[in-house]
C-alpha cells in the first residue's frame, strides 16, 4: 500500500531543501518586556500609586478610582515607547476565544493637531457592541450595549502583529444589565467564593495570621500538533473544522512510542524557541517543552500562577502557538482530536490552593497523618468531586473532547480521584476513627555505584485518572486542548467552595476560639470520618481504562456521561443552579445562558463537520473512486479483448463498486441527519449526539476504506502519513 502522495509535494520538497530554520522568524522585539508589571510600574508610578495598585493586584482589593488617570497616563507613555498606536480592552466572550476592539491613542484637539490621549475612564471602562457575541438569551440582537471593565489583577501587555503593536488591557465583559457575558467574570467570582470559605478553615486552625486571602493556583500543560502549512491548505476539513473528518490511518502511528520525549526536530525546535521568546516578552512563564505521544504532537507547560492570570496567560499561549507557526512553515492544531486513531490533545489543569503568604494548603508534609488542616482541604475536594461529578464532566463537555475522553491518551468520562498509596492508607485510618502513621517511601538503589540513590515519591502517577493528586496539587486531565481553562476552574472552585463551607460549618459547631489543639483534632477526625465513609466511593487508584472498573463504578453509583449532550444537561439541574446562586458566581439566567451557548456551539460545530464531510466525499473521495472504477473496467475490457480471463480483477471491480455504493448510502444518511431541525435545542442536541454522530462515523469508515485501495496518483488529499511524519 502506498501512502506517500508524491504528486503534491514538489513545491514543498524544494522549500524544505532550501529553507534555513530562521527564514520564518519575525524581527525580534527591540524593547524587552511587553508586560506592564513589576519593574515597569516601579519606574513609571509614584510609590503611593504603585502601592495602591499592588494591593489590588496581590490582595484582590477594589481599585482606587483616584489612581486611574495616573495609571492610564503611565500605560500610554509606556505603550507609545513600544510602538503602539492603538489600545484595546482584551476580553474573553462566550465564544471560548478572545476579543478586542482597537481604538487609536491619537485624536485631534481643538486646534486641529493630533495628540495622544488615554484617560482613566478609558482604562476602566469600554463599550464594545454586545449584540453579535453569544449571550444565551441574555441579550437580543437589537440590544447592543455591553461594557468591558478593567481587571487590574491581570497585567496589561502589548501584542505585536508584524511591525504593528497594540496595548491590550485584560477586562471583564458584561451586559448593559450587569450580567456576565464572558468567562473571566464568573471565574473572578469563584475565586472570591473559594477564598472566603478557605479562610474559615484557616481561622479554625489559627493559621490565618497575616493571611488576607487564599489563592487558587494553576499550571496548565498544553498539547498541540504541528503540520506543514501546505498540507493544511489542501485539507478542507482542517481549514473548516480543525480536525480531519476523513482519513485512513497510516501503517505506523505511535505504536513504537519512539516520538514520545524523543529528539525535537530542528524546525520544531526553532518554532518552540520563537514561541518561548514571545511568551517571555508577554510575562508568560514557560518551563517545559517536549515531544508528546503522537507523531507531530508536542507539549508546552508554564510555571504555576494565580488562577486569573494563569487563565489569561493560557489564552495568550494558544494565541502565540497559532500565530508563530506560519513563520516556520507550520500550522498549529489545538483541536482535541485532529487525527483519528492517534493520541489526542488535552491540557492538564494542575490546580491547588495557597495562602497569599505562600503556604500551599494541599502540601501533605512529612507526617501527613498529623496534618489535620491538609486533611480537611483534601477531604473537601474529595467530597466536592463526589457530589458534583456530573458538573465536573459538564465543565469539559465539547464536541472535540468527546472524541478524546476515554481513548488511550485521556481518562474516561467516569469522574474519579486518584490519591495513591499513602493518602489512601490515611483514609483507611480516618475511616477507623484514628490516624497513627504515614507510610514512608524508601530511596531507590539503582544498583550502580555511579548512580545516586534517589528519593521515591509517596505515590505513583496515574495517567488514566481524570482527577489525580500529584504531590501537592490535583491534576484535572479531562480539559480539552482548545478550551479556555476559565470555565472548568470556575466550576471546580465553586464546588470546592461549597465543600469547604460545609466542613467549616460542621467544625464551627464543634470547636471555638477557646478549644485546645487536642479538642480541635478530635472534632476534625470525627467530621472527616463521616466524609470519608460517605464520599470515598469516588476514590479509585487503579486502571481507569479497565472494563472491570467501569462495572465497579456503576455498582458504586458513579455517573458515566459519555457525551457532551449528556454532560451539559447537568447545567440545568436545580442543584447546579442553587450551587452557583448560593455563592454568587452565576445567577440562574447567567447559568442557563451558558447552557444554551455551549449546546448551540456543540450542535453547530458538528453540523459544520457534517457538511464538510459531505462536501469532501462528493468532491474528492467519490470522484477519485469512480475514476479508479473506470480504470479497472478499462483494464478488464482490454484483458478480455486479448482473450485472457481475469476473475480476480472482476472481483476487485465488484468490491470497489460495493464500497462506492456503501459510501453513497452512508453519505446520504449524514445529509439526512444533518438536515434535521428542531425548535427545541435539547432535542436537537440529543439528535446530533445519537443520530448525526453515528452516521458520520459510518460515512468516515466507508471513505477511509476506499482511500486504502486507491492508487496514489488518484488521491487528491494529503494523507495521514504525510501530515504526521513529514517535518
Amino acid at each position: 500500500m502506498t501512502v506517500m502522495r508524491t504528486n503534491r509535494l514538489p513545491v514543498y520538497a524544494e522549500r524544505i531543501q532550501d529553507m534555513d530554520s530562521t527564514d520564518y522568524q519575525e524581527t525580534q522585539d527591540l524593547f524587552g518586556s511587553l508586560t506592564f508589571t513589576g519593574d515597569v510600574m516601579l519606574k513609571r508610578l509614584s510609590e503611593d500609586v504603585y502601592a495602591k495598585l499592588q494591593k489590588t493586584m496581590q490582595q484582590g482589593l477594589a481599585i482606587d478610582p483616584a489612581i486611574a488617570n495616573t495609571v492610564a497616563e503611565a500605560m500610554k507613555e509606556w505603550a507609545l515607547e513600544h510602538g503602539c498606536t492603538h489600545y484595546c480592552h482584551w476580553f474573553q466572550p462566550l465564544t471560548g476565544s478572545t476579543a478586542e476592539k482597537h481604538d487609536a491613542f491619537f485624536v485631534p484637539n481643538d486646534d486641529g493637531k493630533t495628540i495622544a490621549s488615554f484617560t482613566g475612564a478609558q482604562l476602566i471602562r469600554g463599550e464594545p457592541d454586545a449584540s453579535s457575541f453569544p449571550s444565551g438569551g441574555i441579550r437580543d440582537t437589537y440590544e447592543a450595549r455591553g461594557y468591558t471593565a478593567w481587571d487590574a489583577t491581570s497585567p496589561a501587555f502589548i501584542l505585536r502583529s508584524g511591525r504593528h503593536a497594540t496595548l491590550c488591557i485584560p477586562t471583564a465583559f458584561v451586559s448593559w444589565t450587569g450580567e456576565a457575558l464572558d468567562k473571566k467574570t464568573p471565574l473572578l467570582r469563584s475565586l472570591r467564593a473559594v477564598s472566603d470559605q478557605a479562610m474559615r478553615i484557616l481561622r479554625i486552625f489559627g493559621t490565618d495570621k497575616g493571611v488576607s486571602q487564599v489563592i487558587t493556583t494553576i499550571g496548565s500543560e498544553q498539547e498541540y500538533f504541528l503540520i506543514n502549512k501546505e498540507f493544511y491548505l489542501l485539507r478542507p476539513d482542517l481549514l473548516m473544522c480543525g480536525r480531519t473528518v476523513i482519513g485512513a490511518p497510516p501503517p505506523k502511528g505511535h505504536q513504537l512510542d519512539d516520538h514520545y520525549f524523543g529528539s525535537i526536530p530542528e524546525r520544531v525546535m526553532a518554532y518552540m524557541a520563537d514561541v518561548e521568546s514571545r511568551l517571555n516578552e508577554l510575562g508568560v512563564p514557560v518551563q517545559t517543552r517536549h515531544n508528546e505521544v503522537a507523531p507531530g504532537q508536542y507539549e508546552i507547560a508554564p510555571v504555576f500562577e494565580n488562577a486569573n492570570v494563569a487563565t489569561d496567560h493560557q489564552m495568550l499561549m494558544m494565541h502565540t502557538l497559532r500565530t508563530c507557526a506560519p513563520h516556520h512553515g507550520f500550522v498549529c492544531l489545538l483541536h482535541e482530536k485532529p487525527f483519528a486513531g492517534v493520541n489526542g490533545s488535552g491540557k492538564h489543569n494542575n490546580w491547588s490552593l495557597a495562602t497569599d503568604t505562600g503556604a500551599n494548603l494541599l502540601n501533605p508534609q512529612e507526617e501527613t497523618h498529623t496534618n489535620m488542616q491538609f486533611l480537611v482541604f483534601l477531604l473537601a475536594v474529595i467530597r466536592a468531586v463526589d457530589l458534583h461529578a456530573n458538573l465536573l464532566r459538564a465543565a469539559v463537555s465539547t464536541a472535540g473532547n468527546d472524541h478524546r475522553l476515554g481513548a488511550n491518551e485521556a481518562p474516561p468520562a467516569i469522574i474519579s480521584i486518584y490519591l495513591g498509596e499513602m493518602l489512601s492508607d490515611i483514609l483507611d485510618q480516618l475511616e477507623r476513627g484514628e490516624t497513627t502513621s504515614t507510610k514512608k517511601s524508601p530511596h531507590l538503589d539503582l544498583g550502580a555505584n555511579t548512580l545516586p540513590q534517589i528519593p521515591r515519591h509517596s505515590s505513583d502517577r496515574n495517567r488514566t485518572s481524570p482527577f489525580a493528586f500529584t504531590g501537592n496539587k490535583f491534576e484535572v486531565r479531562t480539559v480539552g486542548a482548545s478550551a479556555s481553562i476559565a470555565w472548568p476552574n470556575t466550576i471546580l472552585n465553586t464546588m470546592v467552595a461549597e465543600s469547604l463551607d460545609y466542613l467549616a460549618t460542621q467544625l464551627e459547631k464543634k470547636v471555638s476560639a477557646k478549644s485546645s489543639n487536642d479538642e480541635i483534632e478530635a472534632a476534625v477526625k470525627a467530621v472527616l470520618k463521616e466524609v470519608v465513609c460517605k464520599h470515598r466511593r469516588v476514590v479509585f487508584d487503579g486502571d481507569n481504562y479497565d472494563p472491570k472498573w467501569h462495572e465497579q463504578a456503576q455498582k458504586r453509583g458513579l455517573p458515566h456521561l459519555k457525551t457532551t449532550a449528556q454532560g451539559l444537561d447537568e447545567l440545568k439541574s436545580k442543584e447546579t443552579i442553587d450551587l452557583f446562586s448560593k455563592y454568587e458566581v452565576l445567577n440562574e439566567r447567567e447559568l442557563r445562558a451558558r447552557y444554551a451557548v455551549l449546546l448551540d456551539r456543540y450542535t453547530t460545530t458538528i453540523g459544520i463537520e457534517a457538511r464538510t464531510m459531505i462536501s469532501m466525499i462528493n468532491t474528492h473521495v467519490l470522484p477519485a473512486a469512480i475514476r479508479y472504477q473506470g480504470q479497472i473496467a478499462e483494464a478488464i475490457a482490454a484483458t478480455k479483448a486479448a482473450g485472457i480471463t481475469c476473475e480476480d480483477t472482476h472481483n476487485q471491480l465488484q468490491d470497489l463498486v460495493n464500497m462506492i455504493s456503501t459510501l453513497r448510502k452512508a453519505t446520504d444518511r449524514v445529509a439526512e441527519a444533518e438536515s434535521y431541525t428542531a425548535e427545541d435545542a435539547d432535542r436537537l442536541g440529543h439528535h446530533v449526539c445519537d443520530t448525526l454522530n453515528p452516521a458520520m462515523e459510518a460515512a468516515r469508515a466507508a471513505a477511509d476504506a476506499i482511500e486504502l485501495v486507491l492508487p496514489d496518483d488518484l488521491w487528491t488529499l494529503p494523507s495521514y502519513a504525510e501530515m504526521l511524519f513529514m517535518r
